[in-house]
Order: structure tokens, then sequence, then C-alpha cells
């Protein structure tokens, strides 16, 4: 797999694939269309409905994509679909500029969202399971601030562009501008070896517990998702914000760039559990900050901590539940994600009416923050459920 003619070690290059896969698939194909909305609603047909709908369609993409990678069992076959998908990541985005329909434009939001599993999870299991057989630590917060740089890169060429071209120029441009990431995100992920399982005795938690999780998780969803894909369109609404939403949006990404590293230690330090009651709660912050504040300072620290927690989360939660089965810890890892992309296919539409029944999006960050409260709550019930059952082990 080496390409020895790069200045970079073979580990630095797998690494790279992962985060340009991410960048590609995640940061253009699926949240681009966040900085755009704005641009869309005011240049286009489209208003607030129907700006949730295809944001739903772009979630509904990447569900079906995590369920049909949870039926595939032959690594080759995801190593192909892999590669498909960072196909389809450009052509979803190059080709909404030749129609302004919205069938076709949901279609193509579906897509962008199917291709999105080639970074979140084809690319992570690629990248931790060539770390693992090549003894080196897997790095999963290395990985996933692909995130944040899927969020800030093109988040800045949208805050340059957008003085000098419409918005189907912008989409195109950002199509092509994905070709950058896809080179590498093709050329230097290896193809998987056959990974072994571990095989060392280990007591799984019981259903009680993963429903817990899955609760848990699927509420991270809803109030990641709602802040990530109307956080700019809510911000340029806000009068003393016009003009620096998609610059919030570019903070919001670097600020991500590290979290996941971040979380990790300080899971490592005050427990798992713990770290991710930490994490809801930070979200929930940022959540409530444009509800009671159009500061532009607070707004601001507001992106801030959403971009330092949102992929802190997602990285926390799936280690968390691997831990836990070590035996197969992609199966329990595919029933999370498939209740955080039900929440997100749900909550997008639903903001959508909210938001047309009001008249702004404040209703969805309202609900956004109850269904984040209900979240911690769930965690909390996980952590009881955990320290109650090393108390029994204790006294037997």
């Amino acid at each position: 797999m080496s390409k020895q003619w790069l200045p970079l070690s073979p580990r630095h290059q797998v690494i790279l694939a992962g985060i340009c896969a991410l960048i590609l698939t995640v940061g253009i194909a699926r949240f681009a269309y966040t900085p755009f909305l704005p641009i869309m609603l005011n240049e286009t047909s489209l208003d607030t409905l129907s700006g949730g709908w295809l944001a739903t369609f772009n979630y509904i993409g990447y569900l079906s994509g995590v369920v049909l990678i949870s039926f595939l069992t032959s690594l080759k076959t995801k190593f192909l679909f892999y590669r498909i998908n960072l196909i389809l990541a450009v052509l979803s985005t190059v080709l909404m500029v030749v129609t302004t329909d919205m069938v076709l434009w949901s279609i193509l939001r579906f897509i962008g969202g199917l291709s999105s599993t080639a970074g979140i999870i084809l690319a992570a299991g690629f990248v931790m399971g060539w770390l693992k057989q090549n003894g080196y630590k897997s790095a999963l917060g290395i990985h996933f601030s692909g995130l944040g740089f899927g969020i800030a890169i093109p988040g800045l060429v949208i805050v340059l562009i957008t003085p000098y071209f419409n918005w189907a120029e912008q989409w195109l441009i950002m199509g092509v501008f994905g070709i950058l990431f896809f080179l590498p995100a093709w050329y230097l992920m290896p193809a998987p070896a056959t990974q072994q399982a571990p095989t060392a005795d280990f007591a799984a938690p019981n259903n009680k517990w993963m429903r817990l999780m899955i609760a848990a998780y699927a509420c991270a969803g809803v109030g990641y998702v709602i802040s990530a894909t109307f956080i700019v369109a809510i911000l340029e609404g806000m009068p003393s914000l016009s003009g620096h939403s998609n610059l919030i949006w570019v903070m919001l990404g670097v600020a991500a760039i590290p979290s996941c590293i971040i979380w990790d230690k300080v899971a490592e330090r005050i427990g798992e559990t713990r770290a991710i009651i930490a994490a809801y709660s930070i979200i929930l912050l940022s959540i409530l900050i444009p509800l009671f504040s159009e500061s532009l300072l607070f707004n601001v620290i507001g992106a801030l901590l959403f971009g330092a927690t949102f992929a802190g989360i997602v990285s926390l939660m799936l280690v968390y539940v691997g831990h836990k089965f070590p035996h197969n810890p992609a199966k329990a890892m595919a029933k999370l994600t498939i209740s955080y992309g039900i929440a997100q296919l749900i909550a997008p539409a639903l903001a959508g009416y909210l938001s047309t029944l009001t008249g702004n999006y404040l209703s969805a960050l309202w609900m956004a923050a109850a269904v984040m409260v209900t979240g911690i709550f769930f965690v909390w019930r996980i952590q009881q459920f955990e320290e109650n059952t090393q108390l029994k082990s204790a006294n037997l």
C-alpha cells in the first residue's frame, strides 16, 4: 500500500486517507449543505420547510448506508462500497447545480448522505484495523479530527467564494474542491486484511444497558443534527450576527479538530460515563446560548462549545460500547449508529415544520435542548446501572 514517493510513513498515509475520506464524504457531501442553506433560501425557491426535508433525505441516505453496512460481512465488499461512496460524494455535490427540482435535489441529498458512511464508519474501521494489525495504537481520536477539518476547510472556502459566486457556482466549486480529498482517500487507504476477533472471556452488559445506550445516543443525534443543520441559518437570522454566520461555522469546525483526542483523555481521567455526561451538558449549553442571547461573543462561544463536543460524543459512545462488546464491537456500534441515524432522519423534518409554524428556528432549538436533557438522564441511569453492577460484583 505504501506510496514511497510521499514524504509520509505508511502509518501517517493511512491516517491521512481516513481524514480525507471524512472531509470529502462528511464535510463536503453532507455538511456543506449547512452553510449553503441560507444562500439557497435567498437565491432559489427553497423555503425553510423544504430545506428541512432536504436535510431529512440526507440523513435517510446516511441511515440507509449504515443499515446496509450492518448486513455486509465481506471486507472486500465493504472496501468496494467505500470506494463507490467516494465517487458518489463528488457526484452528488457537483450535480446539485444542474437542477432546482425538489425531487432531484432530494435524491442528490440522499446519495450525499449515503456516501458519508464511507468516512464515518468504513474508513474508521479500516484505519483502526490497519493500525492494530501493524502494532500501532488505534487512533480513533485522530481519525475523527477529520470531522472538524470537514467543517472548517469547506466552510472557509465558502466564506471566501460567497461574495463572488451564486449558489450554483458555489456547489460546483465545492464539488471540484472535493477531488483534492478524493485522491488520497482512494489511493492511500489500504484494502483491509482479515481481522481476528478477541479471544478473552468477557461478560457483555444485558439488554437493559443496551436499551439505555441506544436511547441516550438517539438523544445526542437529535441535539447534534438540529444544531449542525440549522445553526448557520439561525445565526444569519440574528441582526447582530448577519454576515458572520459562515465564519462562525468555520470556527466551530476548527474547535472540533482536536476534540476527539481531548475527550479520550478526559474519559481516561474521570471515567467514560462521566465524560459522556459532561459532553452532553456542554452540547446542551451550546444549544441554549442562541435562545437567550444574540451577542456575537456568546454565540461564537456557543459554536466553539458545540464544535468541541459533537464529534467527541461520537467517539466516546462508539469506543465505550466497543469496550463492552469486545467479541463483536461492530454489531453493537451498528445498533447505536442506527439509533443516531433515525434521530437525524426525524429531527430535521420536525424542525422544519416547527420553524414554518413559528417563523423561526428557535422552537427547534428548544426541542433539541429538551431532548438533550433527556439524554443526560439516560446516561446518568447508565452510570447508576454500572455502579450497582460493580457493587453487586464486589459483594459476591
